[in-house]
């Protein structure tokens, strides 16, 4: 997946994990394997935090936020683009084995 796609404000699945199946905002970037990610806790209980790239699925949604935003304003972005009950709902990750 290029790194391109994960720039501040791309919408995620997380695919990994105990959020897994969650979605979550890109808040930044970290290095060339990671990035900063919140949900914000208040609206899907993702916690802010770091996640490897590779265990994130890139969704068509954006919002416009700047890098490295406070979680209060990543929710007021996702209120203003009408997301805010997209993010509460679960996506159902199947394992590929």
């Amino acid at each position: 997946m290029p790194r391109e796609v994960l720039r501040p404000g791309r919408i995620c699945v997380i695919t990994r994990g105990r959020d897994r199946g969650k979605k979550c905002v890109v808040v930044g970037s970290i290095d060339d394997s990671r990035v900063l990610v919140t949900g914000p806790k208040e609206l899907n209980g993702v916690k802010r935090g770091r996640k490897n790239i590779l265990h994130l699925l890139p969704l068509a949604e954006n919002v416009r936020i700047r890098a490295n935003s406070k979680d209060e304003t990543v929710l007021a972005a996702l209120e203003k683009s009408g997301l805010k009950e997209f993010m509460r709902e679960i996506m159902r990750i199947e394992d590929a084995c």
